[in-house]
Order: C-alpha cells, then structure tokens, then sequence
C-alpha cells in the first residue's frame, strides 16, 4: 500500500510541482530500449541536430568552437550530412573549458529555473555547471526504468550508502518528508566507524530495504564489518544492490554478492555526464542511448567499437548548459552486437577506471589499480589500505592493520608491491589507525596524480630519459603513527 501511495500519488505530484516532464519520458524510455538499433540510432541522429542547432545559435562557446573548427551555418542546418558524423569534426570539450567559461557556455533564456551543480573532485578539481528540468527528467527516468529491470519500483524501501555533500547538506524538513513519502532513507558514507557501521546495520533491521545502493568501496567496507562482527544479512525482500559512482573491482562485487546473495548491478553515470550505462539482468551493460551518445576516443580521435581508449559523452538533453563531446576521464570500449536481453541499446563493456587509477612507472609501463589491490588484499593482517602515486613517481601506501601493534611488516608489504612498481620508485609505506574517505565519500583503494598531471592515456607511452631522470632517488621508508 505505501509502496502504490509513493509511485501512483507522491511522484506524479512531486514531478508535477518541479514541472519536470519523468513520467513522461519514463514512459518513452519503457517504449525505447525494445527498438531496433538503427531506430535508436536515427533517433539519436535527430537530437543531436537538434542540439548542434542549438548551441550553434545560443551558446557563445559553442558559436566559436563551431566555426573555429570549420562547422559552418549550412553544415549544422542543411541535413546534407550525418550528424553524428558532423560531431567528429567538433573539439573534445574539456574540463577546464568549463571552469573557464562557465558564462559563455549557459543558455541565458533557458525556459525555467537553471540549477548548479558541481561534481564531487575526486581528482581535486571539481567542476560547477548548471542543468534544467529538462536533464533533471531525462536523468531520473533513467535511472527509474534500470530500477524496474530488477523489479524495484518507485516506492519500494531503498536504502543509501552514499557520501556526496549535496546530499549530506540538504537536511531540511521538506527533504527530510519527500525522502520519507519516497520510502528512501540516507546512510553517511562519510562516517564508516565501526560504532556507525553497528548502527547502520540496526537501520538496516529495521527498514527491510527492496534495494540498496551506494558506491562499491563503502558497501564491500560495510560488508566486510558485519563480518568481523558475524552479523548474518537478515532480509528476504532484497531484490538488487545498485553501485555507482566509481570502479566496482571483482573483488568487491564478489564480496558484496556473496553476502546479500542478489544481483549486484554497475550503473555508470555522473553528474556532469548524466546517467550514462546500466547492467541488465543479463548481465550486460547498456548505453542509455536515447539521452546520451557515446564515443571511445584515443588521442583526441574515435576509435572503433570494441577498442578501449576514453569515454566522451555528448548529452542529448542538456539544453541549458549543453556537453558536447565532453571528456569524462573514464576509460573503457563500445561493443558489437545485440544484449540476449532482446533491448537494442548499445552494449558497452564494464567502465575500467579513471585514468588516475592507473600506476604509472617512468619506463612508460602503465598497471591497472588492480594490479597492486591484489597482492596488498591478500597481506594477512592488513584490514584496509590506500595507495596514493605523487607526480614526482613516488608511491605512498597507507595500510589499516587489524591491531597494533601491526602484526605485518614493511618489509612484507614492499616485497609484494615491488614486483608491480618495480626498483626505481620509491615506496613509503605508513601504519596508520584509519583511512577517512575522499571528499566524496568514496574510498578509493588507488590514484595515481602521474596519470593525471601527465594526461596519460592507457595506450600511450612517456619520454622514457626524460621521465628516468626526474625520478627521485632514495631508499623506501616505513612508519608508523
């Protein structure tokens, strides 16, 4: 009943109020993700003419970057060309693009209110931008029909692990009763101590949540606390916990699914990007299509589908402050093919990381974050650890032990980290009590600021002279607080 009273009064009339059209286009999406590929592709066709059109004539920075790079009046308006094509011959926009042009880049006459936004920084550079109903809709109704894929529906108990400061900011009344009417209910992924995580799990008792959702690293953290604590998972109403907001590593997701003993479900999006891919129960990811288009780009230029390079998003439905070719950071590939499923949205592999995930050594090699996650995760008494590369090469590795005095060495964890960062850099390895979580509230195992100084791309190789000789020379060090 209370379920029926959120989806069938609550949500029409919340949406109604904000004037923001997501039954409407929930409604379309439902219709959608059965056409043929190539519907879903003229479809995409049409609103990206509509949006070049757009930013042509409304948006100064676009006006500039059109003509700069050689997109006339009559290629935007004619038709004489793709216009998927068309958008290849347009610049990648970067994030710096924005912050420095924040102004030139809003539609000033945008119908309604505009609303900004930022993103959470992770990479110590956020990003402000503004949106409209229009995106806030198209957003939410996707993410309302990958819900629906798993049989939660608007209504059902939902229960969020999540950390970003917007979310944590916003405790009024009003948010406090449309959270409470939505049957939604907020956990601080800020606050991971262990006297919380014991009131989480009382929460959780005491909610019986349809689904849960949040980021990996908080959930797998959570999970890995009931254990020490030989709390058994007591709920038979779970259908799906949904992960987002960063890299859900295998050993997460093998974490998390054996102990809710559900789907475990990889939606990728952002803020700025909009609500870009999301598993289905098949097990595939698919492109949201019908808001965004996606390309894989190395070195500025696309690549072909089933090759792995950067993730670009141009938003379909982002009218008053449009990104066009935007740079997500991301890294992964397109895939051929049609999902068992029977939906003809594109297939898109799982997301591999941002390109700070990456280690980097100064002979140019690049190691995935997994690649020092494993050895550290299989050291006996270490219960959480952090790597942090500096841009001078340097690796710091923050370790968690499970008492102190640690039962681990330094010594042990440099001889299982060596053989992935080889003799020349230099390792700090530090003891220490706690990890706090990112700005964001994520707990992020690994980030490398050589892969973002740098702008490395996965592909790419470095200046191997050069890069040797700013490595700084030095012996490892261990500490302890």
């Amino acid at each position: 009943m209370k379920s029926r009273f959120a989806r069938h009064i609550v949500f029409p009339l919340h949406e109604w109020l904000l004037g923001r059209a997501t039954r409407v286009m929930n409604q379309e999406l439902d219709d959608s993700q059965w056409w043929s590929p190539d519907d879903l592709r003229n479809l995409q066709q049409v609103k990206l003419r509509a949006l070049l059109q757009h930013a042509w004539g409304h948006i100064p920075h676009y006006t500039k970057k059109f003509r700069d790079a050689g997109v006339a009046t009559k290629r935007i308006f004619s038709g004489g060309e793709s216009s998927l094509e068309l958008l290849s011959n347009l610049p990648l926009l970067e994030k710096s693009d924005i912050r420095g042009g924040i102004e030139e880049m809003t539609w000033k006459n945008t119908p309604g209110r505009i609303f900004p936004q930022s993103t959470g920084g992770s990479s110590g550079e956020p990003v402000q931008f503004f949106v409209d109903r229009r995106r806030q809709a198209c957003d939410q109704a996707a993410r309302i029909r990958a819900h629906r894929w798993f049989g939660v529906q608007l209504g059902d108990p939902e229960l969020f692990l999540w950390g970003s400061p917007i979310e944590q900011t916003r405790t009024d009344r009003w948010k406090r009763l449309r959270d409470g009417l939505y049957r939604h209910q907020l956990l601080n992924a800020f606050d991971m101590s262990p006297q919380s995580m014991d009131s989480y799990w009382d929460a959780w008792d005491r909610f019986r949540p349809v689904a849960l959702y949040g980021y990996p690293s908080s959930i797998a953290l959570w999970v890995e606390h009931a254990r020490r604590r030989q709390r058994p998972m007591r709920n038979n109403r779970l259908r799906a916990v949904f992960v987002t907001g960063e890299t859900c590593h295998p050993h997460q997701y093998e974490i998390i699914r054996n102990y809710f003993n559900v789907s475990v479900v990889d939606g990728y999006g952002s803020r700025d990007a909009g609500f870009i891919s999301h598993q289905c129960p098949s097990g595939h990811r698919h492109v949201t299509s019908e808001h965004v288009h996606v390309e894989i780009v190395r070195n500025g230029q696309p690549v072909s589908v089933g090759e792995t390079g950067e993730i670009v998003v141009t938003h379909l439905e982002a009218y008053a402050m449009p990104f066009i070719r935007y740079r997500t950071g991301d890294r992964g590939r397109l895939l051929p093919g049609r999902c068992p499923c029977g939906r003809g949205l594109p297939l898109m592999d799982a997301v591999q990381g941002r390109t700070t995930d990456f280690l980097c050594r100064p002979d140019g090699t690049i190691q995935h974050a997994l690649s020092i996650i494993y050895p550290l995760r299989e050291l006996h008494g270490v219960r959480q650890f952090r790597v942090t590369q500096q841009a001078d090469w340097s690796v710091h590795v923050e370790l968690v032990p499970d008492r102190f005095p640690a039962s681990i060495t330094g010594e042990t964890v440099l001889r299982a980290v060596r053989p992935v960062l080889g003799e020349t850099v230099s390792v700090h390895v530090e003891f220490v009590e706690a990890i706090a979580p990112s700005a964001s509230g994520k707990h992020r195992y690994v980030q490398s600021f050589v892969a973002g100084e740098k702008g490395m791309d996965a592909t790419e190789t470095v200046d191997h002279e050069n890069a040797l000789a700013e490595v700084k020379e030095g012996q490892s060090h261990v500490s302890r607080p």
